[in-house]
């Protein structure tokens, strides 16, 4: 097959009702789709939970909880900062195959996404005769 190989990069939310496409994008190489998925890991965490490193709150407003089990926003940040997983994500697309990464907790579940793309070529369209040429005719 001649053409070009892109990436659909995409990121799902939902919870036991529905689902939505929180957003894609189209890169032309599968290290900026996995590198835009990153930052959406990130901005999702974010939005969802502040990182712990964040003053996003006043001193004393939040304590500690018991660790009930790893939370979307935790398990997003770590999917962003493990280069194995990464490394794993890119070899998969090297290989024409899908990835797929699913963060889930009691509220509700986010899903990255990327496969490859396969544009065709566009076809030559035929040659136009020389105006000379249309002039005999």
């Amino acid at each position: 097959m001649s053409g070009a190989v892109r990436y659909l990069a995409e990121v799902y939310g939902g919870d036991g009702a529905r689902s939505l496409w929180l957003g894609g994008t189209v890169a032309p190489t599968r290290c900026l789709a996995l590198r835009w998925l990153r930052g959406q890991a990130v901005r999702i965490a974010d939005g969802l939970d502040p990182g712990p490193d964040r003053a996003w709150a006043p001193p004393g407003t939040l304590w500690p909880t018991p660790h009930t089990g790893a939370d979307a926003p935790t398990q997003l940040r770590s999917w962003a900062g493990n280069l194995r997983l990464q490394e794993a994500a890119s070899r998969r697309l090297a290989d024409g195959m899908p990835y797929g990464f699913l963060a889930r907790d009691a509220s509700g579940w986010y899903r990255l996404y990327a496969r490859p793309v396969h544009i065709p070529s566009a076809p030559t369209p035929p040659e136009e005769p020389h105006r000379a040429d249309r002039a005999r005719r």
